[in-house]
Protein backbone atom coordinates (compact mmCIF):
# COMPACT_ATOMS: atom_id res chain seq x y z
CA UNK A 1 0.00 0.00 0.00
CA UNK A 2 1.75 3.50 -0.92
CA UNK A 3 0.84 6.37 1.39
CA UNK A 4 0.80 10.03 1.11
CA UNK A 5 1.73 11.62 4.41
CA UNK A 6 2.21 15.09 6.38
CA UNK A 7 3.89 14.95 9.70
CA UNK A 8 4.45 17.80 12.45
CA UNK A 9 2.22 20.32 10.84
CA UNK A 10 1.41 22.65 13.25
CA UNK A 11 -1.28 24.93 13.02
CA UNK A 12 -2.54 27.68 14.93
CA UNK A 13 -6.19 27.49 15.71
CA UNK A 14 -9.10 28.33 18.68
CA UNK A 15 -9.71 25.10 20.18
CA UNK A 16 -10.68 24.04 23.82
CA UNK A 17 -13.56 23.41 26.49
CA UNK A 18 -12.80 26.47 28.65
CA UNK A 19 -13.94 30.23 28.12
CA UNK A 20 -9.86 31.41 28.03
CA UNK A 21 -9.82 28.46 25.21
CA UNK A 22 -12.29 29.97 23.35
CA UNK A 23 -10.56 33.87 23.57
CA UNK A 24 -7.03 32.58 22.21
CA UNK A 25 -4.93 30.46 19.38
CA UNK A 26 -4.01 27.22 20.63
CA UNK A 27 -0.97 25.17 18.21
CA UNK A 28 -2.09 21.99 17.39
CA UNK A 29 0.50 19.36 15.74
CA UNK A 30 -1.22 17.24 12.93
CA UNK A 31 -0.04 14.16 11.24
CA UNK A 32 -1.81 12.61 8.78
CA UNK A 33 -1.36 9.08 6.73
CA UNK A 34 -3.13 8.61 3.36
CA UNK A 35 -3.48 5.44 1.56
CA UNK A 36 -2.88 6.42 -2.21
CA UNK A 37 -1.83 4.37 -5.43
CA UNK A 38 1.60 6.59 -5.87
CA UNK A 39 2.18 4.70 -8.90
CA UNK A 40 0.07 6.85 -11.40
CA UNK A 41 1.83 10.09 -10.37
CA UNK A 42 4.77 8.33 -10.29
CA UNK A 43 4.76 6.86 -14.09
CA UNK A 44 4.78 10.84 -15.68
CA UNK A 45 6.16 12.63 -13.13
CA UNK A 46 1.56 13.86 -12.83
CA UNK A 47 0.91 16.25 -9.55
CA UNK A 48 -2.89 15.90 -10.27
CA UNK A 49 -2.44 12.17 -10.33
CA UNK A 50 -1.62 12.19 -6.82
CA UNK A 51 -2.65 13.83 -3.42
CA UNK A 52 -0.83 17.19 -3.11
CA UNK A 53 0.60 17.85 0.54
CA UNK A 54 0.66 21.42 0.42
CA UNK A 55 -2.39 21.65 -0.69
CA UNK A 56 -3.67 19.19 1.78
CA UNK A 57 -1.68 21.42 4.86
CA UNK A 58 -3.58 24.32 3.79
CA UNK A 59 -7.13 22.94 3.72
CA UNK A 60 -6.36 21.42 7.10
CA UNK A 61 -5.13 24.36 8.33
CA UNK A 62 -8.13 26.62 6.89
CA UNK A 63 -10.63 23.73 8.16
CA UNK A 64 -9.72 23.86 11.69
CA UNK A 65 -9.91 27.46 12.03
CA UNK A 66 -13.29 27.94 10.12
CA UNK A 67 -14.78 25.18 12.08
CA UNK A 68 -14.22 26.03 15.60
CA UNK A 69 -15.03 23.33 18.30
CA UNK A 70 -14.49 22.06 21.94
CA UNK A 71 -13.08 18.67 21.94
CA UNK A 72 -9.78 17.20 19.39
CA UNK A 73 -12.37 14.15 18.89
CA UNK A 74 -14.66 16.46 17.67
CA UNK A 75 -12.56 18.06 15.24
CA UNK A 76 -10.67 14.50 14.16
CA UNK A 77 -13.95 13.39 13.38
CA UNK A 78 -14.82 16.14 11.34
CA UNK A 79 -11.58 17.03 9.52
CA UNK A 80 -11.37 13.21 8.65
CA UNK A 81 -14.65 13.19 6.82
CA UNK A 82 -13.90 16.52 5.17
CA UNK A 83 -10.21 14.89 3.87
CA UNK A 84 -11.82 12.20 2.59
CA UNK A 85 -14.68 13.35 0.84
CA UNK A 86 -13.21 16.92 -0.55
CA UNK A 87 -9.88 15.22 -1.48
CA UNK A 88 -11.43 11.45 -2.58
CA UNK A 89 -9.23 9.62 0.10
CA UNK A 90 -10.19 5.80 0.62
CA UNK A 91 -8.20 5.74 4.14
CA UNK A 92 -6.53 7.48 6.36
CA UNK A 93 -5.34 8.28 10.20
CA UNK A 94 -5.03 11.19 11.40
CA UNK A 95 -3.71 12.26 14.51
CA UNK A 96 -3.86 15.48 16.38
CA UNK A 97 -1.84 16.45 19.07
CA UNK A 98 -2.13 19.74 21.64
CA UNK A 99 1.12 20.10 23.14
CA UNK A 100 1.56 21.90 26.72
CA UNK A 101 -2.12 20.77 27.30
CA UNK A 102 -1.38 18.60 30.53
CA UNK A 103 1.45 19.51 32.56
CA UNK A 104 4.64 17.22 32.15
CA UNK A 105 3.37 15.72 29.07
CA UNK A 106 5.14 17.13 25.72
CA UNK A 107 1.73 16.16 23.68
CA UNK A 108 -1.62 14.55 24.28
CA UNK A 109 -4.45 14.04 21.69
CA UNK A 110 -5.99 11.67 19.48
CA UNK A 111 -5.61 9.49 16.67
CA UNK A 112 -8.05 7.60 14.19
CA UNK A 113 -8.36 5.72 11.03
CA UNK A 114 -11.37 5.99 8.53
CA UNK A 115 -11.99 4.10 5.63
CA UNK A 116 -11.08 0.86 4.10
CA UNK A 117 -7.36 0.03 2.56
CA UNK A 118 -9.21 -2.77 0.26
CA UNK A 119 -10.77 -0.20 -2.39
CA UNK A 120 -7.25 2.43 -2.29
CA UNK A 121 -6.27 0.79 -5.89
CA UNK A 122 -9.52 0.75 -7.51
CA UNK A 123 -10.56 3.75 -5.74
CA UNK A 124 -7.86 5.93 -7.24
CA UNK A 125 -8.33 4.58 -10.83
CA UNK A 126 -11.68 5.47 -10.45
CA UNK A 127 -11.10 9.47 -9.60
CA UNK A 128 -8.04 10.64 -10.61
Amino acid sequence: MDKVFIKGLAIQTTIGFFQWEKEIKQTLVIDVDMAWDTAKAAENDELEKTLDYAEISTAIAVFANENPVDLLETLAERMASYLMSQFHIPWLRLAIGKPGAVHNAITVGVEIERGTLEQTKFHNETTK
